[in-house]
């Protein structure tokens, strides 16, 4: 294959082109997102680089909670060092006394206020992709408008021509190749994730069911 044979890449890069298309949809994004999801949108790219969630390690750690549960008693449980949020929420309550349907609904309601938060930063992205292509219409729009001023002017016409045309491209590519596969994926690993901790509501309220050990039980059984 001869590379020398390949268009060079100068055709397809014009600032104004990019600016109308890329300062659009970001001005566009801004003005339609509130501030705390689009700086979701944001942060959650360091997601698509990271290992998907996995529930396994915190279904070992409620089963070793539970084991300490049953030989030393619920209140034990309230010196142990739980890093996950959800888990530490739900057995701080259960070492409260709370009931399984009280620990249930609060695992619940954590599990679906996650899941908002991560829609809401894939939705930043859905917004861009339905953006970006209108913005390359307008910047066609715009072009043609200037060819068809500078109709006397030849050399106008094709600057005029080349951001009518580059703007529609830019519009494609930064709405099919960036954002929409980006949102996409943020959407799959937020349903994936929200799946997976729906498995820790079963074994935490396991705890919920253990008789207490009481003291002067203990000092009998001594």
């Amino acid at each position: 294959m001869d590379l020398t044979a390949l268009p060079p890449l100068a055709p397809f890069l014009d600032p104004v082109a990019f600016g109308i298309v890329g300062g659009g949809t970001l001005v566009a994004v801004i003005l339609r997102t509130p501030l705390s999801d689009l700086g979701r949108g944001i942060a959650a790219l360091r997601v698509l680089g990271r290992r998907r969630f996995d529930v396994e390690p915190l279904l070992d750690q409620s089963a070793a909670l539970a084991r300490i549960a049953r030989r030393h008693g619920l209140i034990a449980l309230d010196r142990s060092i739980l890093k996950d949020p959800d888990m530490a929420a739900a057995v701080a309550e259960i070492v409260d006394g709370a009931t399984a349907e009280d620990v249930a609904t609060l695992l619940r309601h954590r599990i679906l206020a996650r899941f908002e938060r991560h829609r809401a930063a894939a939705e930043t992205w859905s917004g861009m992709a339905d953006i970006a292509p209108a913005m390359g219409m307008i910047g066609t729009l715009v072009g043609l408008v200037q060819m068809f001023t500078a109709m006397q002017d030849p050399a106008a016409i094709g600057g005029a021509m080349a951001i009518a045309l580059l703007t529609t491209l830019y519009g494609a590519i930064l709405a099919s190749l960036i954002a929409l596969p980006i949102a996409s994926r943020l959407k799959q690993r937020a349903r994936y994730e929200a799946q997976e901790r729906a498995r820790l509501e079963g074994p935490l309220l396991v705890l919920t069911r253990l008789e207490p050990v009481r003291s002067d039980l203990r000092g009998m059984a001594a």
